[in-house]
C-alpha cells in the first residue's frame, strides 16, 4: 500500500538532505516552484506553436498545445484541491504532523499538468508515429540490430510521455537534473510508469503506454524508490503502480481534451450547431439556466456556456469518483481511468466519436498529418546521415543547422533518442522551417 506522506515528497534531483514540508516557506512553496519552472522553461514556450487539433492551422480560434496545457492545468488543479482537502480530512496526520496543505495536491497535479504535452513531437500523435515509422520501415531501420530490444522498441514507438520525463529530467551544461521537478510532480506526470518492452502486457490503464526511455531508467527508479510506487516489475522488465495523483492529471486531460476539441470542431464549422448543442445538453442538462442560455445570441457563446457547465460537471464527479476508489488507488489496484467509471461515460463516448469522424478524421487534419510525416522524416533522416557519416561538406552543415552539438563520444542509441528528442521539440512553424531548408525550398 502507497502512502501519502511519501507520494507527497519534495525531493529533487542531486538533494543530499530531505526536504521537510513543515519547514517548506509557504510563500514559495517547493510545488508552486516546479510549476514556474515548468511555465519558463523553452520547451514549454515552444507549445505555442505545436498545434491540438489542426496540425499548422491559421485559425485564431483554435487551441494549441500552450492553451490546451493551460486549461488541463487549470482543471487540474481544482482537481488537485477538492480531493487534496477531502485527503486531508481522512489523514489529518498528514496536515497535523507533517504541515501538508489542501493547495499542495492543487500545486503538484497542475504542475505536472501544465507539462503533460511537453514532450509531443510537432504535428500531434501523428508526430509520435511519423517518429516511430522512420525507425520501424524507412531509413532508422538500418539500427535495428545494433540496439538492445528494449532500445530499439523505444524508437519504433516512440512515445510523448517518455519524451516529456527526458524533457523535464535531462541534464545539461550548467543545468545538472534539468527543471530539478519535485519528486511528487515527477510521479504524478508519469501517467505510463513503465519500460516500452512488454508493449500492453495488460489491460491495467498504466500499461497502456509507456513513461520512460531506457536512458531515463535510472533516474526513474530512484524516483519511484522515493516516492514508495508499488513494483510491479519482474525478472526482465520494470513497471511500477502509479502515482494516485497522476490519476487526477489523466481526467483533467480527459475531460478538456473531451469537451475542448469538441468546441473547436463547432467554431471551425466541422460540427453543426444543432449536433453540438444536442451532445452537449445530454452532458449538463440538469444545471443549465435556460434563461441565461437562451439569452445568448451566437454559437460560440452557447457552446462557450455549455463548456464551462460541462467541465464543472466532470470534476465534481472525477473527484467523487477518485476518493470512492482512493484506498484501491493506494493498493494499486484501481485499473481504469477516472473517467471510465463516469456516470456520463455514453454522452462522453458519443462526443469523442463525433470528435473523430468530424475532426481528426476531416480533410484538412489529413493532409496536415500527411505533411507532417514528410517533414519529420525529412529532419530525422538528415539528422542520422549526418550521424553515420560527419565527415562530408554537406552533413556538416547538417549538423550545424539541425544540432551543433558534438556527439562522437556518446551511444549509438544515447545518439538516436537524441535526435528524437530534438526534432521533438521544435515547434510545427520551426520544423516547416527547416524542412525547407533542407530541401533547398527557402533559399533568399
Amino acid at each position: 500500500m502507497m502512502n501519502w506522506e511519501q507520494l507527497l515528497s519534495l525531493k529533487r534531483q542531486g538533494d543530499a538532505a530531505k526536504r521537510l514540508r513543515i519547514e517548506q516557506d509557504d510563500t514559495r512553496l517547493g510545488f508552486e516552484v516546479d510549476y514556474d519552472r515548468i511555465i519558463f522553461s523553452a520547451p514549454f514556450r515552444s507549445l505555442q506553436d505545436k498545434t491540438q487539433v489542426i496540425p499548422l492551422s491559421k485559425t485564431d480560434f483554435i487551441h494549441t498545445r500552450l492553451t490546451h496545457s493551460m486549461e488541463v492545468s487549470v482543471v487540474g488543479r481544482s482537481l488537485g484541491r477538492m480531493v487534496g482537502k477531502r485527503i486531508l480530512e481522512k489523514y489529518p496526520h498528514l496536515e497535523q504532523i507533517h504541515g501538508y496543505q489542501f493547495n499542495d495536491f492543487g500545486a503538484i497535479v497542475a504542475a505536472a499538468a501544465l507539462a503533460h504535452d511537453i514532450g509531443n513531437p510537432p504535428f500531434g500523435h501523428s508526430g509520435e508515429k511519423a517518429i516511430g515509422e522512420f525507425f520501424k520501415t524507412g531509413y532508422g531501420k538500418r539500427y535495428k540490430e545494433a540496439l538492445t530490444e528494449k532500445e530499439y522498441q523505444d524508437l519504433v514507438t516512440f512515445e510523448g510521455n517518455a519524451n516529456g520525463f527526458k524533457v523535464l529530467s535531462q541534464s545539461k551544461p550548467g543545468a545538472p537534473g534539468g527543471l530539478r521537478l519535485s519528486y511528487a510532480t515527477l510521479g504524478a506526470f508519469t501517467k505510463y510508469p513503465k519500460e516500452s518492452l512488454p508493449h500492453k502486457p495488460t489491460d491495467h490503464i498504466s500499461d497502456k503506454k509507456y513513461g520512460f526511455f531506457q536512458s531515463e531508467v535510472d533516474l526513474f527508479e530512484d524516483v519511484a524508490s522515493e516516492l514508495g510506487l508499488l513494483n510491479r516489475s519482474n525478472e526482465n522488465d520494470l513497471s511500477w503502480s502509479r502515482h494516485p495523483l497522476a490519476f487526477l492529471v489523466e481526467a483533467a486531460d480527459d475531460i478538456c481534451y473531451t469537451i475542448i476539441d469538441f468546441e473547436d470542431g463547432i467554431n471551425l464549422g466541422l460540427i453543426p450547431e444543432e449536433y453540438a448543442l444536442e451532445y452537449m445538453v445530454k452532458l449538463v442538462g440538469n444545471t443549465i439556466d435556460r434563461n441565461k442560455y437562451n439569452a445568448l445570441q451566437d454559437t460560440a457563446d452557447r457552446v462557450s456556456y455549455l463548456r464551462a457547465l460541462a467541465i464543472g460537471t466532470l470534476i465534481n464527479e472525477s473527484v467523487e469518483t477518485f476518493m470512492k476508489y482512493e484506498e484501491e488507488i493506494l493498493a494499486g489496484t484501481f485499473s481504469q481511468s477516472i473517467i471510465d467509471k463516469s456516470a456520463y461515460q455514453a454522452q462522453i463516448t458519443d462526443i469523442i466519436n463525433l470528435s473523430i469522424n468530424r475532426i481528426y478524421n476531416s480533410r484538412e487534419v489529413v493532409e496536415k498529418e500527411i505533411a507532417g510525416y514528410e517533414i519529420l522524416s525529412t529532419l530525422l533522416e538528415a539528422r542520422c546521415r549526418a550521424l553515420d557519416n560527419n565527415d562530408t561538406h554537406y552533413n556538416k552543415l547538417i549538423q550545424k543547422l539541425l544540432s551543433p552539438a558534438d556527439q562522437s563520444d556518446k551511444s549509438l542509441y544515447t545518439n538516436l533518442i537524441q535526435i528524437c528528442a530534438e526534432v521533438s521539440t521544435m515547434t510545427d512553424g520551426k520544423a516547416l522551417r527547416n524542412y525547407k531548408k533542407i530541401k533547398g525550398l527557402d533559399v533568399k
